[in-house]
């Protein structure tokens, strides 16, 4: 089978390889606007399920990401000078060129060819001299865009800024950062994902970020303004910037996802907000789920139509949290009046896929004191 991807991040050399495994015939191309070494961002993240995944589809680039992350349990609430640590969580970061690099080898290895700097912009004629065409070329999807029609994409800009930073502070876990400032809340995300480096992002609503002028600032000024904000969490260290600029984020849904043969995978096809989980791990799950569905046949429409019907409801769900993620974001001023621990029970829970229940069973003693402190208020509001 002649197979054409277009996108060679992930989920487009993530699909080669396991296709390529499945059946060394298969004549495989990656077409990628970008050179090898470019990148945007830090880094991504894995929960321990996506890990157990990805190691029984191919063991070998499994190994080699397993050799290079960074694993930690818990999740951390920091609001004011106060820090609530929740563990239990199974999440493993790793540098996302660092990730690319392996999966450049990988394709190497099993004599996939890697077109770098190379646009495709007559998609329906590549389209045509090809058995199987997967779109995996991102948020701004010229395969989506050239095909829309057939796929019927839905696209939503959210209202909050959010900006993508490195730094050398270490970030022992995944931590959520609240600082409130007189031009409004800034939340921070940040994990470490090599000795050295973690991922620093920052967001914020737009009346905060009108009010701050960030519109007017150089990324140097942008840099030092944050790093003032959360002075007290970067111990020092500034803010580092990798072609980072202030975006909003957008919501991809489709109504189809693949016609005749064409398909699309990763954040070409969905995207999930980042507070929830990483696109990459959907983006490389998609490509096990397709990889998946030819084992089932070889009929290229059919394997297509079985994508759909067997992945679409898991993202629909996956979506629906994240969607609640986010909104919780969208409105977190709105919370931060509650105490610390508070703030981290709501966190917790925000997405609606961990309850009560499921966190005592990860962190009884978060739990116990999160109950201590609902008492304590009961028993106060009480008193005549």
């Amino acid at each position: 089978m002649k197979i054409n991807i277009i996108g060679g991040g992930p989920a487009g050399m993530y699909f080669a390889i396991l296709m390529k495994k499945a059946d060394a015939a298969h004549d495989i191309t990656i077409d990628e606007r970008n050179g090898p070494d470019d990148t945007f961002g830090w880094g991504v993240v894995f929960s321990g399920k996506t890990l157990a995944k990805l190691r029984e589809a191919d063991e070998s680039s499994h190994a080699e990401i397993t050799r290079n992350f960074e694993a930690w349990d818990n999740v951390d609430v920091v609001r004011g000078d106060q820090k609530i640590s929740i563990h239990g969580n199974s999440f493993s970061g790793i540098a996302r060129l660092r990730l690319l690099k392996i999966l450049q080898k990988r394709c190497e290895d099993v004599d996939i060819e890697i077109r770098f700097r190379t646009e495709i912009t007559d998609i329906d004629s590549f389209k045509q001299n090809c058995d199987l065409l997967a779109g995996a070329d991102g948020v701004n999807s010229i395969v989506r865009q050239t095909f829309r029609r057939n796929f019927q994409p839905h696209l939503s800009t959210r209202p909050n800024k959010y900006i993508w930073f490195g730094t050398n502070q270490l970030f022992h876990g995944l931590t959520l950062t609240f600082r409130e400032t007189p031009t409004g809340v800034f939340a921070a995300h940040s994990y470490k994902f090599d000795k050295t480096t973690s991922t620093f992002i920052v967001e914020c609503d737009e009346a905060t970020w009108n009010r701050a002028r960030f519109a007017e600032m150089s990324d140097e000024t942008t840099r030092a303004y944050l790093a003032d904000v959360f002075a007290s969490d970067l111990n020092g260290y500034p803010l580092l910037s990798n072609n980072s600029k202030w975006i909003n984020f957008v919501l991809v849904k489709n109504d189809h996802w693949s016609f005749d043969n064409v398909v699309m995978l990763g954040d070409a096809l969905h995207t999930a907000h980042f507070s929830i989980g990483s696109g990459t791990k959907l983006a490389m799950e998609d490509a096990i789920a397709l990889k998946q569905c030819f084992d089932n046949t070889a009929d290229v429409r059919e394997s297509l139509k079985d994508f759909e019907r067997t992945r679409k409801p898991i993202i629909e769900d996956y979506q629906a949290a994240a969607y609640e993620s986010m909104l919780w974001f969208e409105h977190a001023r709105d919370y931060m009046q509650m105490s610390p621990i508070e703030l981290a029970y709501v966190l917790m829970t925000r997405s609606g896929r961990v309850d009560h229940k499921s966190l005592k069973r990860r962190d009884p003693y978060f739990i116990a004191a999160y109950e201590e402190n609902v008492s304590r208020k009961g028993a106060k509001a009480q008193r005549p």
